[in-house]
């Protein structure tokens, strides 16, 4: 079998082994493919067995031109950069990587909060500056220092990633409610399962988990908004268009929401002109939340054991049933 990695780099920047896929075939690894030029795409893939991408697309134009594929693997949990309709009428399987990230995504989403509350890095900065030796007084601070304990943490889309961040906001003191269209007794066990309006009226903080749907894009927008408190913190490191961007601009710029942690973004990479780059105490990081070396490694494995399983015909992670 050969086997294709149009852009290994974001999960292998030399830090793990394509060994498992080695065994499993005839290798050829690329740190990036164009995301525009589909005949990049085409000529690497050529006459291939399996493809695997992350981010470059598959539409139906390169699936078209590439006749011996047989298997398309993605490097992600999300898959609308595969035409999966075209892919299974030339009967391709697909697989994804369903489950593989849940305690980096949480921890993330936390330690987005706590520098928000803390602005750890821009003090650490201030004290090597110079401003702590200098100072008249004992200690400084330039930003409100925030406890969390007490507070309420309203977390939308309460799935593993979602509990398991409730699970430590709730172990930082902070009462938890939830909303959640199937709501479970292991999310019981952490939050109070409420409607999304009333989680917007009560939350301190709002922590967005949802998968990207028609009925969740843009759902933080200028009326949700204004329906939450005065001084609410936003976190999202889950889908970007949740959020209607220039609302939350507006908000953050008039100090209705007091500060937003984000990281991911509508169009990604950022673009210049995305308006939550000059919005007042917002912080964005580039989509890392997945990214620890033990996060990429299960998705490694898992990458490895789908292409395996379809090697064996018995397939899994299918999502072009």
């Amino acid at each position: 079998m050969k086997i294709v990695i149009l852009d290994g780099y974001t999960e292998n920047p030399g830090d793990l082994s394509w060994e498992g896929f080695e065994k499993l075939g005839e290798l050829a690894v690329y740190d990036r493919t164009s995301l525009t030029d589909i005949g990049e795409a085409v000529d690497r893939i050529g006459d291939a067995d399996a493809v695997l991408t992350n981010k470059t697309p598959l539409p139906k134009s390169v699936i078209d031109r590439c006749t011996n594929l047989k298997y398309i693997g993605v490097l992600a949990t999300g898959y609308n950069v595969v035409d999966i309709q075209a892919a299974k009428e030339k009967g391709i399987i697909v697989s994804n990587i369903p489950t593989y990230g849940t305690a980096a995504v949480g921890q993330f989403a936390i330690a987005l909060l706590l520098e928000i509350c803390h602005h750890i890095g821009h003090h650490d900065q201030a004290v090597k500056e110079g401003r702590w030796e200098n100072n008249p007084d004992w200690c400084f601070w330039d930003y409100p220092l925030i406890e969390l304990a007490g507070k309420t943490m309203g977390v939308i889309g309460f799935g593993r990633i979602g509990q398991e961040t409730g699970k430590i906001a709730k172990a930082l003191g902070m009462q938890v409610v939830a909303n959640d269209e199937y709501p479970n007794d292991t999310g019981r066990e952490i939050a109070e399962y409420v409607s999304r309006d009333e989680l917007f009226e009560r939350a301190d903080v709002i922590a967005l988990h949802c998968p990207l749907f028609p009925s969740t894009e843009g759902l933080v927008n200028k009326e949700s908004i204004a329906r939450m408190k005065d001084g609410v913190i936003i976190l999202n490191n889950s889908r970007g268009p949740l959020i209607v961007e220039q609302d939350l601009a507006d908000a953050l710029n008039s100090g209705k929401v007091y500060a937003a942690g984000l990281d991911v973004v509508s169009t990604e990479p950022v673009k210049g002109d995305n308006p939550l780059l000059t919005a007042k105490n917002c912080i964005i990081t580039p989509h890392i939340s997945w990214a620890p070396k033990e996060s990429r490694q299960r998705l490694m494995d898992i990458a490895v054991e789908n292409l395996n399983m379809f090697l064996k015909g018995e397939p899994v992670n299918v999502v072009n049933k």
